[in-house]
């Protein structure tokens, strides 16, 4: 085996962790990007229309992983926008940004939402 053979690791979705036929630029599968469509749509009552496209924006850009899966909730890791600072945050919408903090809705809650 020569130095120039490499294996190369396929890519996986970034949700489920499945391996991707084709790449895509957000880094989904397709059932899984069809999941956050409608979790989007859903959300949409929930949230207003700003925070519904940034937390689209959020998952596209890959701005929300995982931290850890238990029987009831979905904790998630969710970047700020400006990309300074990383809160957690629930599926349930329970996220520890100022916002989140005070009780009011964010979008972060609205990207957790919507991987979940």
């Amino acid at each position: 085996m020569s130095a120039t053979d490499t294996t190369t690791e396929p890519a996986r979705c970034r949700k489920c962790r499945r391996p991707l036929r084709n790449a895509s630029p957000d880094g989904l599968g397709p059932k899984c990007r069809r999941k956050v469509r409608r979790a989007n749509r859903e959300n949409s009552g929930r949230y207003q229309g700003w925070q519904v496209a940034k937390a689209a924006e959020a998952l596209e850009l890959g701005a929300v992983v995982p931290l850890r899966k238990t029987s009831r909730t979905r904790v998630f890791l969710v970047v700020s926008d400006d990309g300074s600072e990383i809160y957690r945050t629930a599926a349930s919408g329970q996220c520890n940004c100022p916002a989140g903090l005070r009780g009011v809705r964010c979008y972060h809650g609205a990207a957790a939402a919507a991987a979940a």
